[in-house]
């Protein structure tokens, strides 16, 4: 039952984005023709991909999270949103772009990409559909019977905001043709170093759940905090790995004279922010790990990697 659930899912995954893709390829062939539509998508590239967005993934993934009682398939998407994306805006007739650095986004977008599509299978054990997000269930037990169609605005009409709203500096790349300089060289080193951080981050995270998960089923007590590698220096060292990417890809249209896409980028860092809140108070409800946390919260960074801070204040209270 579980092997065909599982392939059920994937086979809904991969038909899922098959509209927008089927659709886009007929632009691409018959946009030269006197054709009001293909028009309106040809001299709105941004507008366009909105549109397919708000078609494909919100209306259509919306109806299969109902139909299916659990809205999974966002957080598969998102890791693979970004590459259509890439490719829709560098393939677009309107584009114009410095071809070294379109090249370059492209595949610094499919290694961010093929890192957290890794980490989301690593976690979810390779299962297609194993689970939605934990937060959507919780707000989807505040809502009850108004959730299904509360769920269209919270889990769809807001990812289409973050998603689309981060990935504008790949837009910008392919709608600018300006000499590759220094400050290119920062961004790539910037997104390499966050996606590096990210994937260590994540990888130590999942080492430190699965030997809790043993311990557990040995009956033994659990560990209560991560506090070793990166973990050490920050609470969320995989957040920040996220966020650098982000930041590091609005450096590129930045550049390019096009400082106003950093508010995606700004807008997602603050949403990550009230996630973080919603995970460690997740944590402190926790009994076994509650102590062991508030200490790691009073030592250690939030996002960015720090040295720990002095515990002496502490000791002395105690």
């Amino acid at each position: 039952m579980a092997t065909h659930s599982n392939l059920k899912n994937a086979l809904i995954a991969f038909l899922a984005p098959l509209p927008s893709l089927f659709f886009y390829l007929s632009f691409l062939r018959h946009y030269h023709e006197d054709h009001p539509l293909y028009n309106w998508c040809y001299h709105h590239p941004l507008l366009f991909s909105n549109v397919l967005f708000f078609l494909n993934v919100n209306l259509l993934f919306w109806v299969i999270g109902l139909l299916q009682s659990s809205h999974w398939m966002i957080d598969l998407y998102w890791t693979v949103i970004p590459v259509m994306l890439v490719h829709f805006y560098a393939n677009h007739p309107l584009a114009q772009y410095n071809v070294w650095r379109s090249k370059v986004v492209i595949l610094l977008t499919w290694i961010w990409s093929i890192r957290l599509t890794h980490n989301y299978f690593r976690r979810e054990n390779w299962q297609w559909g194993h689970r939605q997000d934990w937060r959507f269930t919780d707000i989807s037990h505040q809502f009850a019977k108004s959730w299904w169609w509360i769920s269209f605005f919270a889990v769809y009409v807001s990812q289409q905001i973050f998603l689309m709203g981060i990935c504008l500096p790949m837009y910008v790349v392919h709608s600018e043709d300006k000499p590759w300089n220094i400050w290119d060289f920062t961004s790539v080193f910037i997104c390499l170093s966050a996606i590096i951080i990210a994937y260590y981050a994540d990888t130590q995270l999942h080492n430190f759940v699965s030997r809790n998960q043993k311990l557990k089923e040995l009956g033994k007590p659990m560990v209560p905090n991560l506090d070793e590698g990166l973990w050490r220096y920050s609470r969320h060292p995989n957040y920040f790995g996220e966020q650098l990417w982000w930041w590091g890809l609005a450096l590129f249209a930045w550049n390019l004279g096009q400082a106003w896409t950093f508010v995606g980028a700004l807008i997602n860092s603050m949403c990550l922010a009230h996630v973080t809140v919603l995970v460690e108070n997740r944590m402190l409800k926790q009994a076994y790990r509650a102590e062991a946390y508030k200490l790691y919260q009073r030592t250690t960074s939030v996002w960015i990697p720090w040295f720990k801070s002095s515990t002496k204040g502490k000791d002395k209270e105690t």
